[in-house]
């Protein structure tokens, strides 16, 4: 009878506890979690709904310039930035199999020897000196001890801390992998530039080059009028002056030619020199159209959104993780092998054998500040993640827009200054005959022949802005990167 009451009075004591314990969890603290919003326009600005989208054309067959594909496929394997984050992938991929690791049992193996010699009059002294191993054969002095076996120890993932754990990485991942396409398309996009800029610079070159034979030209007929009396020294000065202006300015030129070309050079990973490319033919290159689609094609399209809803989801399971941390953790924990003082009798079993299973629950009582502290840096992370995620939808978009325009007013814009240079270098041979039958001046043949090469100049800039904002367009639209 005194044993049921104990018995009752433990069990009271037991379910006691377990209430206490299930009303301390029942205080873990909840947040509610910061809702994205992904809401865009339904189209374009002076855009058309029609859905077809130039992003989903390969980078390949975008460019039509086999010295730019060149260029773009060996910085792909050469550029360091970009296989700085291959090695980042890497490291996001090693971490999602140690997420697995944990999620799945360990089993370890031991193997063990150890001598002890302890004293006769002590405890275990007095033991193994009354104690026979076996009938007529006494413990051995000094005592040995061999032993081998497996060992498994194993987190049940009840609250399933360990499997969003890993849920979360596989995500953070995914994100390392869009972080590197979007890298693409800003190379892709930069080398692209930097080629068209090189182009435009070697078209510069050419129009100041072809100036300065005019000017040449024009010098050596004024130099004669003066001669014969119909010029004065002034107008040599100043054609002189010209002159050495515009050959001042084309070794500013090929400077830049020089710089344009070693940034390359850096962009794709090599050495300086020369870079490959076609000039001629610079101005008439073609315009393609582009075609925008409609602006919710940039969730898919973009990897830089992307990566931000990839590391939103992976956020919200952190949430999550960082919660289960509040909950008891269940863990098994068993072993088998044999032991023994000798090794000879490590294989008569079942007299060697040993073997052990335990269960535990461990969970944090008092001073839970660095659980609550963890758990509320995720849910800041996670409302950091939501406004991440909103700010590249809105990035994404007014870029779109912003090159869209671009590519309307430099249309526009070069179609006038096309019309300019035509008028201009019309008027440069009409000045000469006008100024050698001294009917007019010779700054009027200045002016004129400054302000042809000036219209030149400006058509190539428009031109390679042009060609620069079609790709932009391109990489905005999330294009580049396959």
């Amino acid at each position: 009878m005194i044993k049921i009451k104990k018995t009752m009075k433990h069990g009271k004591l037991l379910l006691v506890l377990l209430t206490n314990i299930g009303l301390f969890y029942s205080c873990v603290p909840t947040k509610e979690l910061k809702q994205e919003n992904n809401n865009i326009p339904n189209h374009y600005a002076q855009q058309s709904t029609d859905t077809t989208n130039s992003a989903i054309i390969k980078w390949k067959d975008f460019f039509k310039d086999d010295n730019l594909i060149k260029l773009i496929d060996t910085a792909l394997v050469n550029n360091q930035e970009l296989n700085i984050m291959m090695q980042q992938i890497n490291v996001a991929q090693n971490e999602v199999k140690a997420r697995k690791g944990e999620y799945l049992p360990f089993i370890t193996y031991g193997v063990d020897a150890e001598v002890e010699k302890v004293g006769e009059y002590t405890r275990n002294g007095a033991v193994e000196k009354n104690l026979e191993v076996k009938e007529g054969k006494e413990f051995p002095e000094p005592l040995t001890d061999y032993s081998a076996g497996l060992f498994a120890t194993w987190e049940l993932d009840v609250w399933k801390k360990l499997r969003n754990s890993k849920k979360a990485a596989a995500l953070e991942y995914l994100s390392t992998i869009e972080g590197k396409n979007f890298m693409i398309t800003r190379l892709i996009s930069e080398i692209a530039d930097s080629y068209y800029e090189l182009l435009a610079l070697d078209n510069q070159l050419a129009f100041i080059e072809q100036n300065l034979e005019l000017q040449g030209n024009a010098l050596k007929m004024v130099r004669l009028q003066k001669e014969a009396a119909r010029a004065t020294e002034l107008a040599v000065k100043r054609f002189e002056a010209e002159v050495s202006k515009n050959q001042s300015h084309k070794f500013e030129v090929q400077q830049e030619i020089v710089e344009m070309e070693n940034k390359l050079n850096f962009l794709i990973g090599r050495q300086p020199q020369p870079i490959a490319r076609s000039s001629g033919g610079f101005i008439d290159t073609p315009m393609d159209t582009i075609y925008a689609g409609i602006p919710s094609q940039l969730l898919l399209n973009r990897p830089d959104i992307r990566q931000a809803e990839y590391e939103l989801e992976a956020a919200k399971l952190n949430i999550k993780v960082a919660r289960a941390n509040f909950y008891p953790t269940i863990g098994l924990k068993a072993g088998v092998g044999l032991q023994a003082f000798n090794p000879k009798y490590l294989i008569e079993t079942p007299e060697s054998l040993i073997y052990s299973a335990v269960g535990d629950i461990v969970g944090p009582l008092i001073n839970r500040n660095a659980i609550k502290a963890g758990y509320n840096t995720a849910n800041a992370k996670q409302i950091q993640a939501v406004y991440e995620y909103e700010k590249a939808i809105l990035s994404g978009y007014i870029e779109v827009v912003n090159q869209l325009s671009k590519m309307d007013n430099l249309k526009k814009s070069y179609e006038l200054k096309e019309n300019q240079v035509k008028a201009l270098t019309a008027s440069i041979d009409l000045s000469t005959r006008l100024f050698q039958s001294a009917r007019i001046e010779y700054i009027e043949v200045l002016l004129t022949q400054r302000e042809a090469l000036e219209s030149k100049m400006e058509l190539v800039e428009t031109k390679k802005d042009q060609l620069m904002a079609r790709v932009n367009v391109y990489q905005a639209l999330g294009g580049g990167w396959n």
